[in-house]
């Protein structure tokens, strides 16, 4: 696929299918988080995959939608160090990992906490680490095939604020 059209039709999504995903497109995903770009090189991250359905269900109940846990294939804590740079590195890692997973045809969705220290708890980390972030993967219940439009389709369709609302020039 096209990295801008991927870009651009690339959407969150709840809905998921209940098809495994395959062990290699899992290792694509993890991969492309791994390798993404890091301040320094300093690469403090790490991926919790949570396979165990009674840790997924306790880890359910600490994010703002449950049910985005509850109905993933691959769930995915990111977890780094507390700090900026850390923080914007797991930024960077999340999306490469999403763009990874729609070039495969699996979708995503990011998981938000109310609570990370309550999240953290659960995935039995130390006090030195952060949960950023909590990533749901599936096949989507409903296939939606990027290429059925153009870009310029998708970046309309995607209920943003206006160019020229987001871009300035001094």
């Amino acid at each position: 696929m096209d990295t801008y059209l991927a870009i651009a039709s690339k959407r969150d999504w709840r809905n998921f299918a209940g098809r495994a995903i395959p062990a290699d497109v899992e290792r694509r995903i993890l991969e492309a988080g791994r390798v993404s770009s890091s301040a320094n090189n300093k690469q403090h991250r790490r991926f919790v995959v949570v396979d165990d359905p009674a840790l997924r269900e306790r880890l359910a109940q600490t994010v703002y939608a449950p049910a985005n846990v509850l109905g993933a294939t691959l769930v995915v804590a990111v977890v780094t160090p507390p700090g900026e740079m850390p923080a914007f590195d797991s930024g960077r890692a999340v999306e490469n990992m999403f763009l990874a997973a729609w070039n495969e045809g699996v979708v995503s969705v990011p998981n938000g906490m109310g609570d990370r220290d309550a999240t953290g708890a659960v995935l039995g980390l130390g006090e030195d680490e952060v949960v950023r972030i909590v990533l749901s993967f599936g096949y989507p219940a409903k296939p939606r095939d990027p290429e059925s439009r153009s870009t310029g389709e998708w970046i309309a369709e995607a209920n943003r604020e206006a160019f020229d609302q987001i871009v300035e020039r001094r």
